[in-house]
C-alpha cells in the first residue's frame, strides 16, 4: 500500500513539474547533523525516483536538531524537517508550523574512544567516572545527542551501576564540545566527532552509534566502546511535513519511509522505527 501510494505522489509531483516553473523550486530539508550521510543519499534516491522530466531539487541544512527546531519556529522557510529526536517536531507541529510527526529511524548510544583508552578491566559507567578520564559529549537541548547522553548518566546511577551521586558527577565531568550555538560547525565532509577525539580533546565521547562508525572510517585508530544495554539510551528520530505542506514535501517524507528509504537508512547504520 505504501509502495503504490509513493508511486502515485511521485508521478504527480512530475507531472505538477512538468506544468509550471515554481515546481521546480528546490525542496528544503532541515536535517539533524547525526543525518548528513543518509539524508544526502535520501535526496539523491527521491530526485531519481521522481523520473527525468520531474526537475525538483532537494537543498539540504544540516545542524543540531534542537537549534534547527528554533530557527524553524522563528520563521525560517523549510518543506520537511527530520530530527534525531521527537520532541522537537513534535514542537513545531503543537504551535501549527508543522504536519503530525512520523518516527522514521532509531539509532543507539556508542563510545568513541582514543587508540589508548582502556577500560581497565572496569565497567564502562565506573571507568567514566575516574578522575583521569575526559567524558566529550554533545550540549544538551540544543542537541538531542547531548540528551541522550544526560539520559544515560541517569540510568547509571538509576540502574546501580554506579554510586549514588555518579549522574551529578558525571553532568558536571562532561565536555560539551558540540551542538552548542556557539560550539565550532563541522567541516563539511569530515567527522566532527572523530576530529575532536583524534585530536586530544576527550578520552572518550558518548554518541551516536552511526557517528562512531562514521569517524572510525575516517580514523581508524579510533576505538568504538560499547555501551551495555541496561544503561543505553534508544533515540527515536522523527520527521514533519511543515506547513503550508507541499506535495513534495509529502512525496518526499513518503519515500524516506518507504522500504527503499528505509534501505537507504539501514545502509547507514540506522534501524527502522
Amino acid at each position: 500500500m505504501r509502495r503504490n501510494t509513493l508511486r502515485a505522489m511521485l508521478g504527480a509531483l512530475a507531472v505538477a513539474a512538468a506544468g509550471g516553473a515554481s515546481a521546480a523550486e528546490p525542496l528544503k530539508v532541515h536535517a539533524a547533523g547525526s543525518l548528513r550521510a543518509a539524508m544526502t543519499a535520501l535526496a539523491a534516491g527521491y530526485e531519481q525516483a521522481q523520473g527525468p522530466d520531474a526537475g525538483r531539487k532537494v537543498t539540504l541544512a544540516f545542524g543540531p536538531s534542537g537549534l534547527l527546531r528554533q530557527r524553524l519556529a522563528d520563521g525560517e522557510a523549510s518543506d520537511v524537517f527530520a530530527s534525531a529526536n521527537m520532541t522537537h517536531p513534535q514542537a513545531l507541529a503543537d504551535a501549527g508550523r508543522a504536519e503530525a510527526v512520523q518516527p522514521f529511524a532509531r539509532n543507539t548510544l556508542c563510545g568513541l574512544a582514543t587508540p589508548g583508552f582502556s577500560l581497565q578491566g572496569k565497567p564502562l559507567p565506573q571507568r567514566l567516572l575516574d578522575a583521569d578520564v575526559r567524558v566529550g559529549t554533545s550540549t544538551p537541548k540544543a542537541d538531542p545527542s547531548g540528551d541522550y547522553a544526560f539520559q544515560m548518566f541517569e540510568r547509571i546511577e538509576a540502574t546501580g551501576a554506579a554510586a549514588p551521586g555518579a549522574t551529578a558527577a558525571l553532568k558536571a565531568k562532561a565536555l560539551q564540545l558540540t551542538g552548542g550555538p556557539n560550539s565550532p560547525k563541522p567541516q563539511p565532509g569530515r567527522s566532527q566527532y572523530g576530529e575532536l577525539v583524534n585530536g586530544g580533546q576527550a578520552d572518550i565521547f558518548i554518541t551516536y552509534c552511526t557517528n562512531v562508525a562514521e569517524a572510525r572510517r575516517e580514523y581508524p585508530a579510533l576505538q568504538s566502546v560499547p555501551v551495555p544495554d541496561a544503561i543505553n539510551v534508544g533515540a527515536r528520530y522523527g520527521i514533519v511535513v511543515m506547513r503550508p505542506a507541499s506535495a513534495a514535501a509529502q512525496a518526499f517524507v513518503a519515500y524516506v519511509l518507504s522500504p527503499a528509504g528505509q534501505q537507504v537508512l539501514a545502509g547507514f547504520g540506522f534501524s527502522p522505527p
